[in-house]
């Protein structure tokens, strides 16, 4: 702050003396180079105190968050009633002072994916705070008792701790970002690295006070926290460079066996022997160390720069696509890493998979791995611009491309599979746990049921994690959503499965039935959003798709038990077809309320009526044929209902799927032929060369672009990026590309401008950042027209997610670059100010190049789907390669 305020007051004195010589002289020069300093250190020396002053009120709601967590480190020794009060009454303040902090501060972010992580991390919160004093209370309840199932409470209650603990560590790391890279996920190595090493920062005060106490038992909060420590630490080794990986490790292992044996020392009461002491100052040295390492590791693999593979097999497909239109173009490998982790993800969706679709799958990741590994060789003989590496990678393309496709419908299929039922595994499980005392089989029941719920768990987890990489969405948000909900279903579990084995254990206790049915009704949430997810991520035409195939499945099995006699088998698979039928229905309502259009609702509410009418005579005929297998008329009756069935699934699929509409027909009244003139003779046949193919579509900008940006270019590789998106898309008829054409050049120049250390320059400098602006705001007001025309809610909401960044964006733009402008030749280049301002600019062009990108995108799916009666007044033509023209 003291910086920022002196550098505010030299500017002043400069603007002061600038304006006392221009009124003497309005020629000066010094007077001219004072103004234009005091101007740039005013902007800058603001925004530093602005910064100054936002950074310690991040820092006042970080404290409180802190005291957040040092009365949650504490629930695990906390053994009575009166210690619950004291604690829940230190707690509740607290806690209500960061909600209502935090609370406030999310909505003044300009970052609206940093808000949703605040109003997420913050819901959690106030959902798992309840449910852990609720845990706590049953594990005292049964700890006074003395009865069994303590240890299961304890695991209860350290599970929800940690949950919270978690959740405000995400708050706290978030709270503490000061810019957003639209490229950059939560999935990501850095993000999780970064995660990591706040952990590790956030216990070592906990661990080193038990060091420092030599009376500190063993399994307390403090050794806990040191062993949570090495353990964050092991995940950093697994993701960091090898050379630092192996640091780590060895300091771990070092840690390891130092505390078990102060453990040891302190379990036999020798924790204040010279031994015991210096053992401890040994632990506390290397905890040091290790928290140094960490620290090491995660600089290092930022500054490796090694670009990451995509999260989603889409976004892999588009690395693997820039890979192999130009082979001979070295991309550090990123193409290669990305065909490799498509491979291993279809061998992983390859798994649970039936014969021929499994042998199919794996046949085409060795096929895909072959290609690549030749392909690859070939590069790195030189030789990737030969026509043998173009053919290979053609190939490649093709398999690539069918190796997606047989992943999307694999995954769709498991989708349709495995959530075809949520509730029922659930509710036996609940049935079981509810079960009186003195049930015949009760435990074994319990057991029973509680292996069916962990295994339905494990197949829906692992299914939500496919959806998440293979969706054909390739929607980042969605794919976190999913990954952050599969992994608390997979957490919870176990957790519900013990709260269910208390409850059977203490059936009056009002404490223990609270506690299970908190975390059931927290089950219960969790993977109905999974599934939720999970449909939004499949697309609808390919689920009832999948559902249909499956339905017929069914009914070829009903007919089999019909001709053996079997009335369980017939009861199983009509059950199965009722199913599939009501998720049918429940995608074909989400697709209903998410759309605007009359038409598309009337149409597809009318065959979900038909579908829904003809649910109730199928089950009825299949209950008649399972009554009496052996009668004729009551299978053909089945028969006819189950057909009528299938037939409503059709028309309810036929209703979902969209189509473009048609380009307008030419005026018939406008065509003629030529009559005057004949049309030119072609040549006659000839041994020479053949005449070449009309050249394609092109734009005047191509120019710029032809040569590959250098890394060191941030700048022109954001404008290329957005070049290479909208290039596959004509600009006649489409204002949108158009516009976004036009900022991709001025972007370009911008780049050249930034680097030329030239006085001329200031002022195209600004009028290239005034003109990006302008055509910023052309892009965010034809995607704010194309959003009010588009009828999918969800599409128009991203579209103008997306577009609503634009402005906010650009205006900075103008501003850096006025700011970047006043240092061009009155100050040296490498100067600290300079610097700065050039990083500034540079993130904001690549944030501005990447929203420009993103909202093409949402454009192009939100003309799909347009009110009727507007036509669409964008054109979106895929421009033809040169081969198609052969």
């Amino acid at each position: 702050m003291p910086a920022a305020l002196v550098r505010v007051e030299r500017s002043a004195r400069l603007l002061e003396e600038a304006s006392r010589m221009l009124k003497e002289d309005p020629y000066s020069s010094p007077a001219r180079k004072r103004l234009i300093e005091g101007s740039g250190g005013i902007l800058q020396a603001t925004s530093a105190l602005l910064l100054c002053f936002d950074e310690s009120e991040v820092r006042k709601i970080i404290r409180e968050c802190h005291r957040v967590l040092d009365y949650l480190a504490v629930a695990e020794v906390i053994e009575t009633m009166d210690e619950l009060v004291n604690f829940l009454r230190d707690l509740s303040p607290c806690l209500s002072k960061v909600s209502r902090e935090v609370s406030a501060r999310e909505k003044e972010l300009t970052h609206q994916v940093h808000s949703e992580i605040l109003v997420r991390c913050l819901e959690q919160v106030k959902t798992l705070a309840p449910i852990l004093i609720c845990a706590m209370k049953i594990y005292i309840h049964i700890v006074a008792q003395g009865g069994k199932g303590a240890e299961e409470a304890a695991e209860n209650r350290n599970y929800l701790a940690q949950r919270m603990t978690d959740e405000i560590n995400e708050i706290i790391r978030v709270l503490q970002l000061t810019s957003y890279d639209e490229e950059q996920s939560d999935l990501d190595n850095l993000t999780v690295l970064k995660k990591l090493q706040n952990a590790i920062a956030n216990k070592i005060n906990a661990a080193n006070d038990w060091l420092l106490d030599p009376n500190a038992v063993r399994g307390g909060v403090g050794e806990k926290s040191l062993r949570s420590i090495i353990e964050s630490a092991r995940k950093v080794a697994e993701r960091c460079l090898p050379e630092d990986a192996h640091t780590i490790n060895k300091i771990c292992g070092d840690l390891t066996t130092m505390t078990d044996a102060l453990c040891e020392l302190r379990q036999d009461g020798k924790g204040a022997t010279p031994q015991a002491e210096a053992l401890a100052r040994g632990i506390k040295d290397k905890l040091g160390h290790l928290q140094q390492a960490v620290m090491n590791a995660v600089i290092a693999v930022d500054k490796a720069g090694l670009q990451q593979t995509a999260h989603t097999v889409q976004g892999r497909m588009e690395q693997a696509r820039k890979w192999l239109s130009n082979p001979g173009h070295d991309d550090k490998g990123l193409g290669r890493r990305a065909i490799n982790a498509i491979v291993t993800e279809g061998r992983k969706v390859a798994e649970g998979l039936p014969g021929m679709q499994k042998a199919e799958i794996l046949q085409l990741c060795d096929d895909v791995d072959a290609l690549s590994r030749q392909l690859a060789d070939l590069c790195a003989q030189g030789k990737g611009n030969t026509p043998q590496a173009h053919e290979i990678a053609r190939k490649l393309s093709q398999k690539l491309h069918e190796l997606k496709e047989k992943i999307n419908s694999a995954v769709v299929n498991r989708v349709v599979e495995d959530f075809i039922d949520i509730v029922t595994p659930l509710k036996q499980f609940t049935e079981a746990v509810l079960a009186p005392e003195g049930t015949p089989n009760r435990d074994q029941n319990f057991h029973d049921k509680a292996a069916n719920l962990q295994q339905f768990s494990n197949r829906a987890v692992k299914t939500a994690k496919m959806v998440a990489t293979s969706s054909s969405s390739g929607n980042k948000k969605l794919a976190e959503a999913l990954q952050i909900a599969a992994n608390q279903v997979e957490s919870l579990t176990p957790q519900l499965i013990s709260a269910g084995s208390i409850r059977m254990n203490y059936p009056t206790s009002k404490a223990a039935d609270e506690h299970f049915e908190n975390l059931r009704q927290q089950y219960a949430d969790t993977i109905t959003k999974v599934r939720n997810l999970c449909d939004e991520a499949t697309d609808s035409a390919d689920f009832i798709k999948a559902s249909e195939e499956q339905m017929k499945k069914h009914t070829f099995l009903c007919e089999e038990a019909i001709k053996n006699r079997q009335p369980q088998k017939m009861v199983d698979n009509t059950s199965a077809i009722a199913r599939l039928a009501n998720r049918v229905l429940l995608v074909a309502k989400q697709e209903s309320d998410n759309s605007e259009d009359p038409h598309f609702i009337d149409t597809l509410n009318r065959a979900s009526d038909a579908l829904q009418n003809s649910v109730p005579p199928m089950v009825q005929d299949a209950k008649a044929v399972a009554l009496n297998p052996s009668d004729p008329g009551a299978a053909s009756r089945w028969r006819e209902s189950n057909k009528s069935l299938l037939n409503a699934v059709r028309q309810v699929r036929d209703a979902v799927q969209v189509s473009p509409p048609p380009p307008p027909l030419p005026d018939l009244n406008a065509l003629h032929l030529g009559l005057d003139q004949a049309p030119p003779r072609p040549p006659l046949p000839h041994d020479g060369a053949p005449m070449r193919p009309p050249p394609p579509e092109t734009d005047d900008e191509d120019e710029v672009f032809k040569k590959a940006p250098l890394p060191s270019q941030p700048i022109m590789v954001a404008a290329h990026n957005l070049h290479r998106e909208v290039r596959q898309w004509s600009a006649k008829d489409n204002e949108l590309i158009a516009a976004a054409q036009r900022m991709a050049k001025l972007m370009a120049r911008l780049s050249e401008l930034v680097h030329n250390d030239d006085k001329g320059s200031k002022r195209e400098l600004i009028a290239t950042a005034k003109a990006i602006a302008d055509a910023s705001a052309d892009v965010t007001r034809i995607a704010k027209q194309l959003a009010r025309e588009c009828t999918d809610k969800r599409i128009r909401t991203n579209l103008l997610q997306v577009c609503e960044r634009i402005p906010t964006i650009a205006t900075q733009l103008k501003i850096l670059s006025t700011v970047k402008a006043t240092m061009l030749g009155s100050q040296g280049k490498r100067s600290e100010e300079d610097r700065e301002a050039t990083e500034m600019l540079e993130g904001n062009a690549q944030n501005l190049m990447q929203s420009v990108k993103e909202t093409v995108r949402a454009a192009e799916s939100a003309s799909v789907r347009i009110h009727a009666q507007t036509h669409g007044k964008l054109r979106w033509v895929r421009k033809q390669p040169w081969y198609a023209y052969a």
